[in-house]
């Protein structure tokens, strides 16, 4: 038998590994989504191999998820309860998608993964594999009554690591489990359990990865320019000059007098954003949030790019989307993120949504000005050809009360 595992090195999936060979005496497929894990990915395939898999795949799918999985999500004004940006929930169809196609190419006969059966990412697995490939098995340890025994809890997991050798970062100390892509990073579990506990505090000060704290931001506050082309942001500018100077996105401008700026790609805007607010400390979101399986459950996330994204979206939306669009569009909001947080990335509802969130974004183009201050994301300015604000008629200066009421007049009567 052989099973495709996704496999992230942390502790729960380094365990399930070595419990699936000995408990299906099969052939384990380990497989790692590079979508922005950075550090966490070194050493990767050497550690699977001596946990017991048979192969590892490792694959770079970071541009695939900025590309068609983040930014048309973000082209949606997609946001889970008034405070998630989806990062977790976005990442889980794409994984899915890859493992089914590895699924195929190796003839394993199953797919499993190191959902709990408390959470809401067992759902975005099975949900999506079940869209893709109906055939295939899919195996879940958490809901394994004999795996649920021999690790009631997350103190035997680190035991039995400790036991055989299995490197992970975890520890009795530090027993929160975390989830990192492109977009974000999870922390859930642990202290983090006693939704009193201070996630700010200087208890947690180095549970975080992407950002620092915003009393720890620089004094001074940081302008940067966000360019848009329907609805997609394809340049960062900081301080007036290119992104170059931010290190991971090393397109520069194309150094022509009055040239627009050179485009980046998905992933270069991604990479640029984050360093930016993460430098700030920008994106941080403590939530106790409702749980598709029917629960409460807390999360903390650094979300320092996708913060900053979708608030200048949004600026650009405001100056250059009708308002009955946008009412439409924002109507559909709640429905989106819900479809994405709960795992139907790939129903052909969520696909007949995107082609409307598509042709609203149109004319969603133009530069969003925005100023970074200790945590805080303050519009400074934005423009475009596309603008539908008119400063002749918005004017207070020589008011003609009755032109305006004319203007109106179509809309009254609709």
């Amino acid at each position: 038998m052989k099973i495709v595992l996704a496999y992230s090195g942390g502790l729960d999936t380094s365990i399930i590994l070595a419990w699936l060979k000995q408990n299906y005496d099969a052939e384990i497929i380990a497989f790692c989504a590079d979508i922005g894990q950075g550090e966490e990915l070194d050493g990767l395939k050497d550690k699977t191999l001596r946990t017991g898999a048979a192969k590892c795949v490792i694959e770079d799918l970071r541009e695939e998820f900025a590309r068609d999985f983040i930014f048309p999500m973000f082209q949606a004004g997609a946001i889970s309860e008034g405070q998630y940006f989806l990062g977790t929930s976005i990442a889980r169809p794409l994984i899915a998608k890859r493992m089914v196609e590895i699924a195929r190419a190796e003839s394993a006969e199953a797919i499993a993964h190191g959902a709990t059966g408390k959470g809401n990412d067992q759902v975005r697995f099975e949900l999506s594999a079940a869209a893709l490939a109906p055939e295939l098995k899919v195996i879940a340890p958490w809901r394994d009554e004999k795996f649920r025994r021999q690790f009631p809890g997350r103190a035997e997991m680190i035991a039995f690591a400790n036991e055989n050798k299995i490197a992970v970062e975890a520890s009795v100390s530090k027993p929160y489990s975390m989830d990192r892509n492109l977009l974000h990073i999870s922390f859930e579990s642990g202290m983090l359990e006693d939704p009193w506990f201070d996630a700010s505090g200087p208890e947690a000060r180095d549970m975080y990865k992407l950002s620092v704290s915003p009393e720890d931001a620089p004094n001074e506050a940081e302008y940067i320019e966000l360019h848009f082309e329907a609805g997609n942001c394809t340049f960062v500018a900081v301080g007036g000059a290119s992104s170059r100077e931010l290190g991971p996105s090393r397109t520069g401008s194309s150094g022509v007098a009055g040239a627009p700026p050179s485009k980046l790609s998905p992933l270069q805007v991604m990479q640029t954003l984050n360093k930016l607010g993460g430098k700030y400390g920008i994106g941080r979101v403590d939530i106790v949030e409702n749980r598709f399986v029917g629960m409460k459950g807390r999360g903390v996330y650094e979300t320092p790019g996708g913060a900053i994204l979708y608030f200048a979206h949004r600026q650009m939306e405001a100056l250059t989307m009708d308002r009955e669009m946008m009412q439409l569009r924002d109507g559909l909001i709640p429905k989106y993120s819900a479809l994405v947080y709960n795992g139907f990335w790939f129903s052909p509802e969520r696909e007949a949504l995107q082609a409307l969130v598509t042709e609203s974004q149109r004319d969603v183009t133009g530069v969003v000005r925005l100023k970074l201050y200790k945590g805080n994301i303050i519009v400074a300015g934005r423009k475009s050809a596309k603008s539908l604000y008119d400063p002749a008629i918005a004017t207070m200066e020589g008011e003609d009360a009755e032109n305006t009421i004319r203007t109106m007049r179509p809309v009254l009567l609709d």
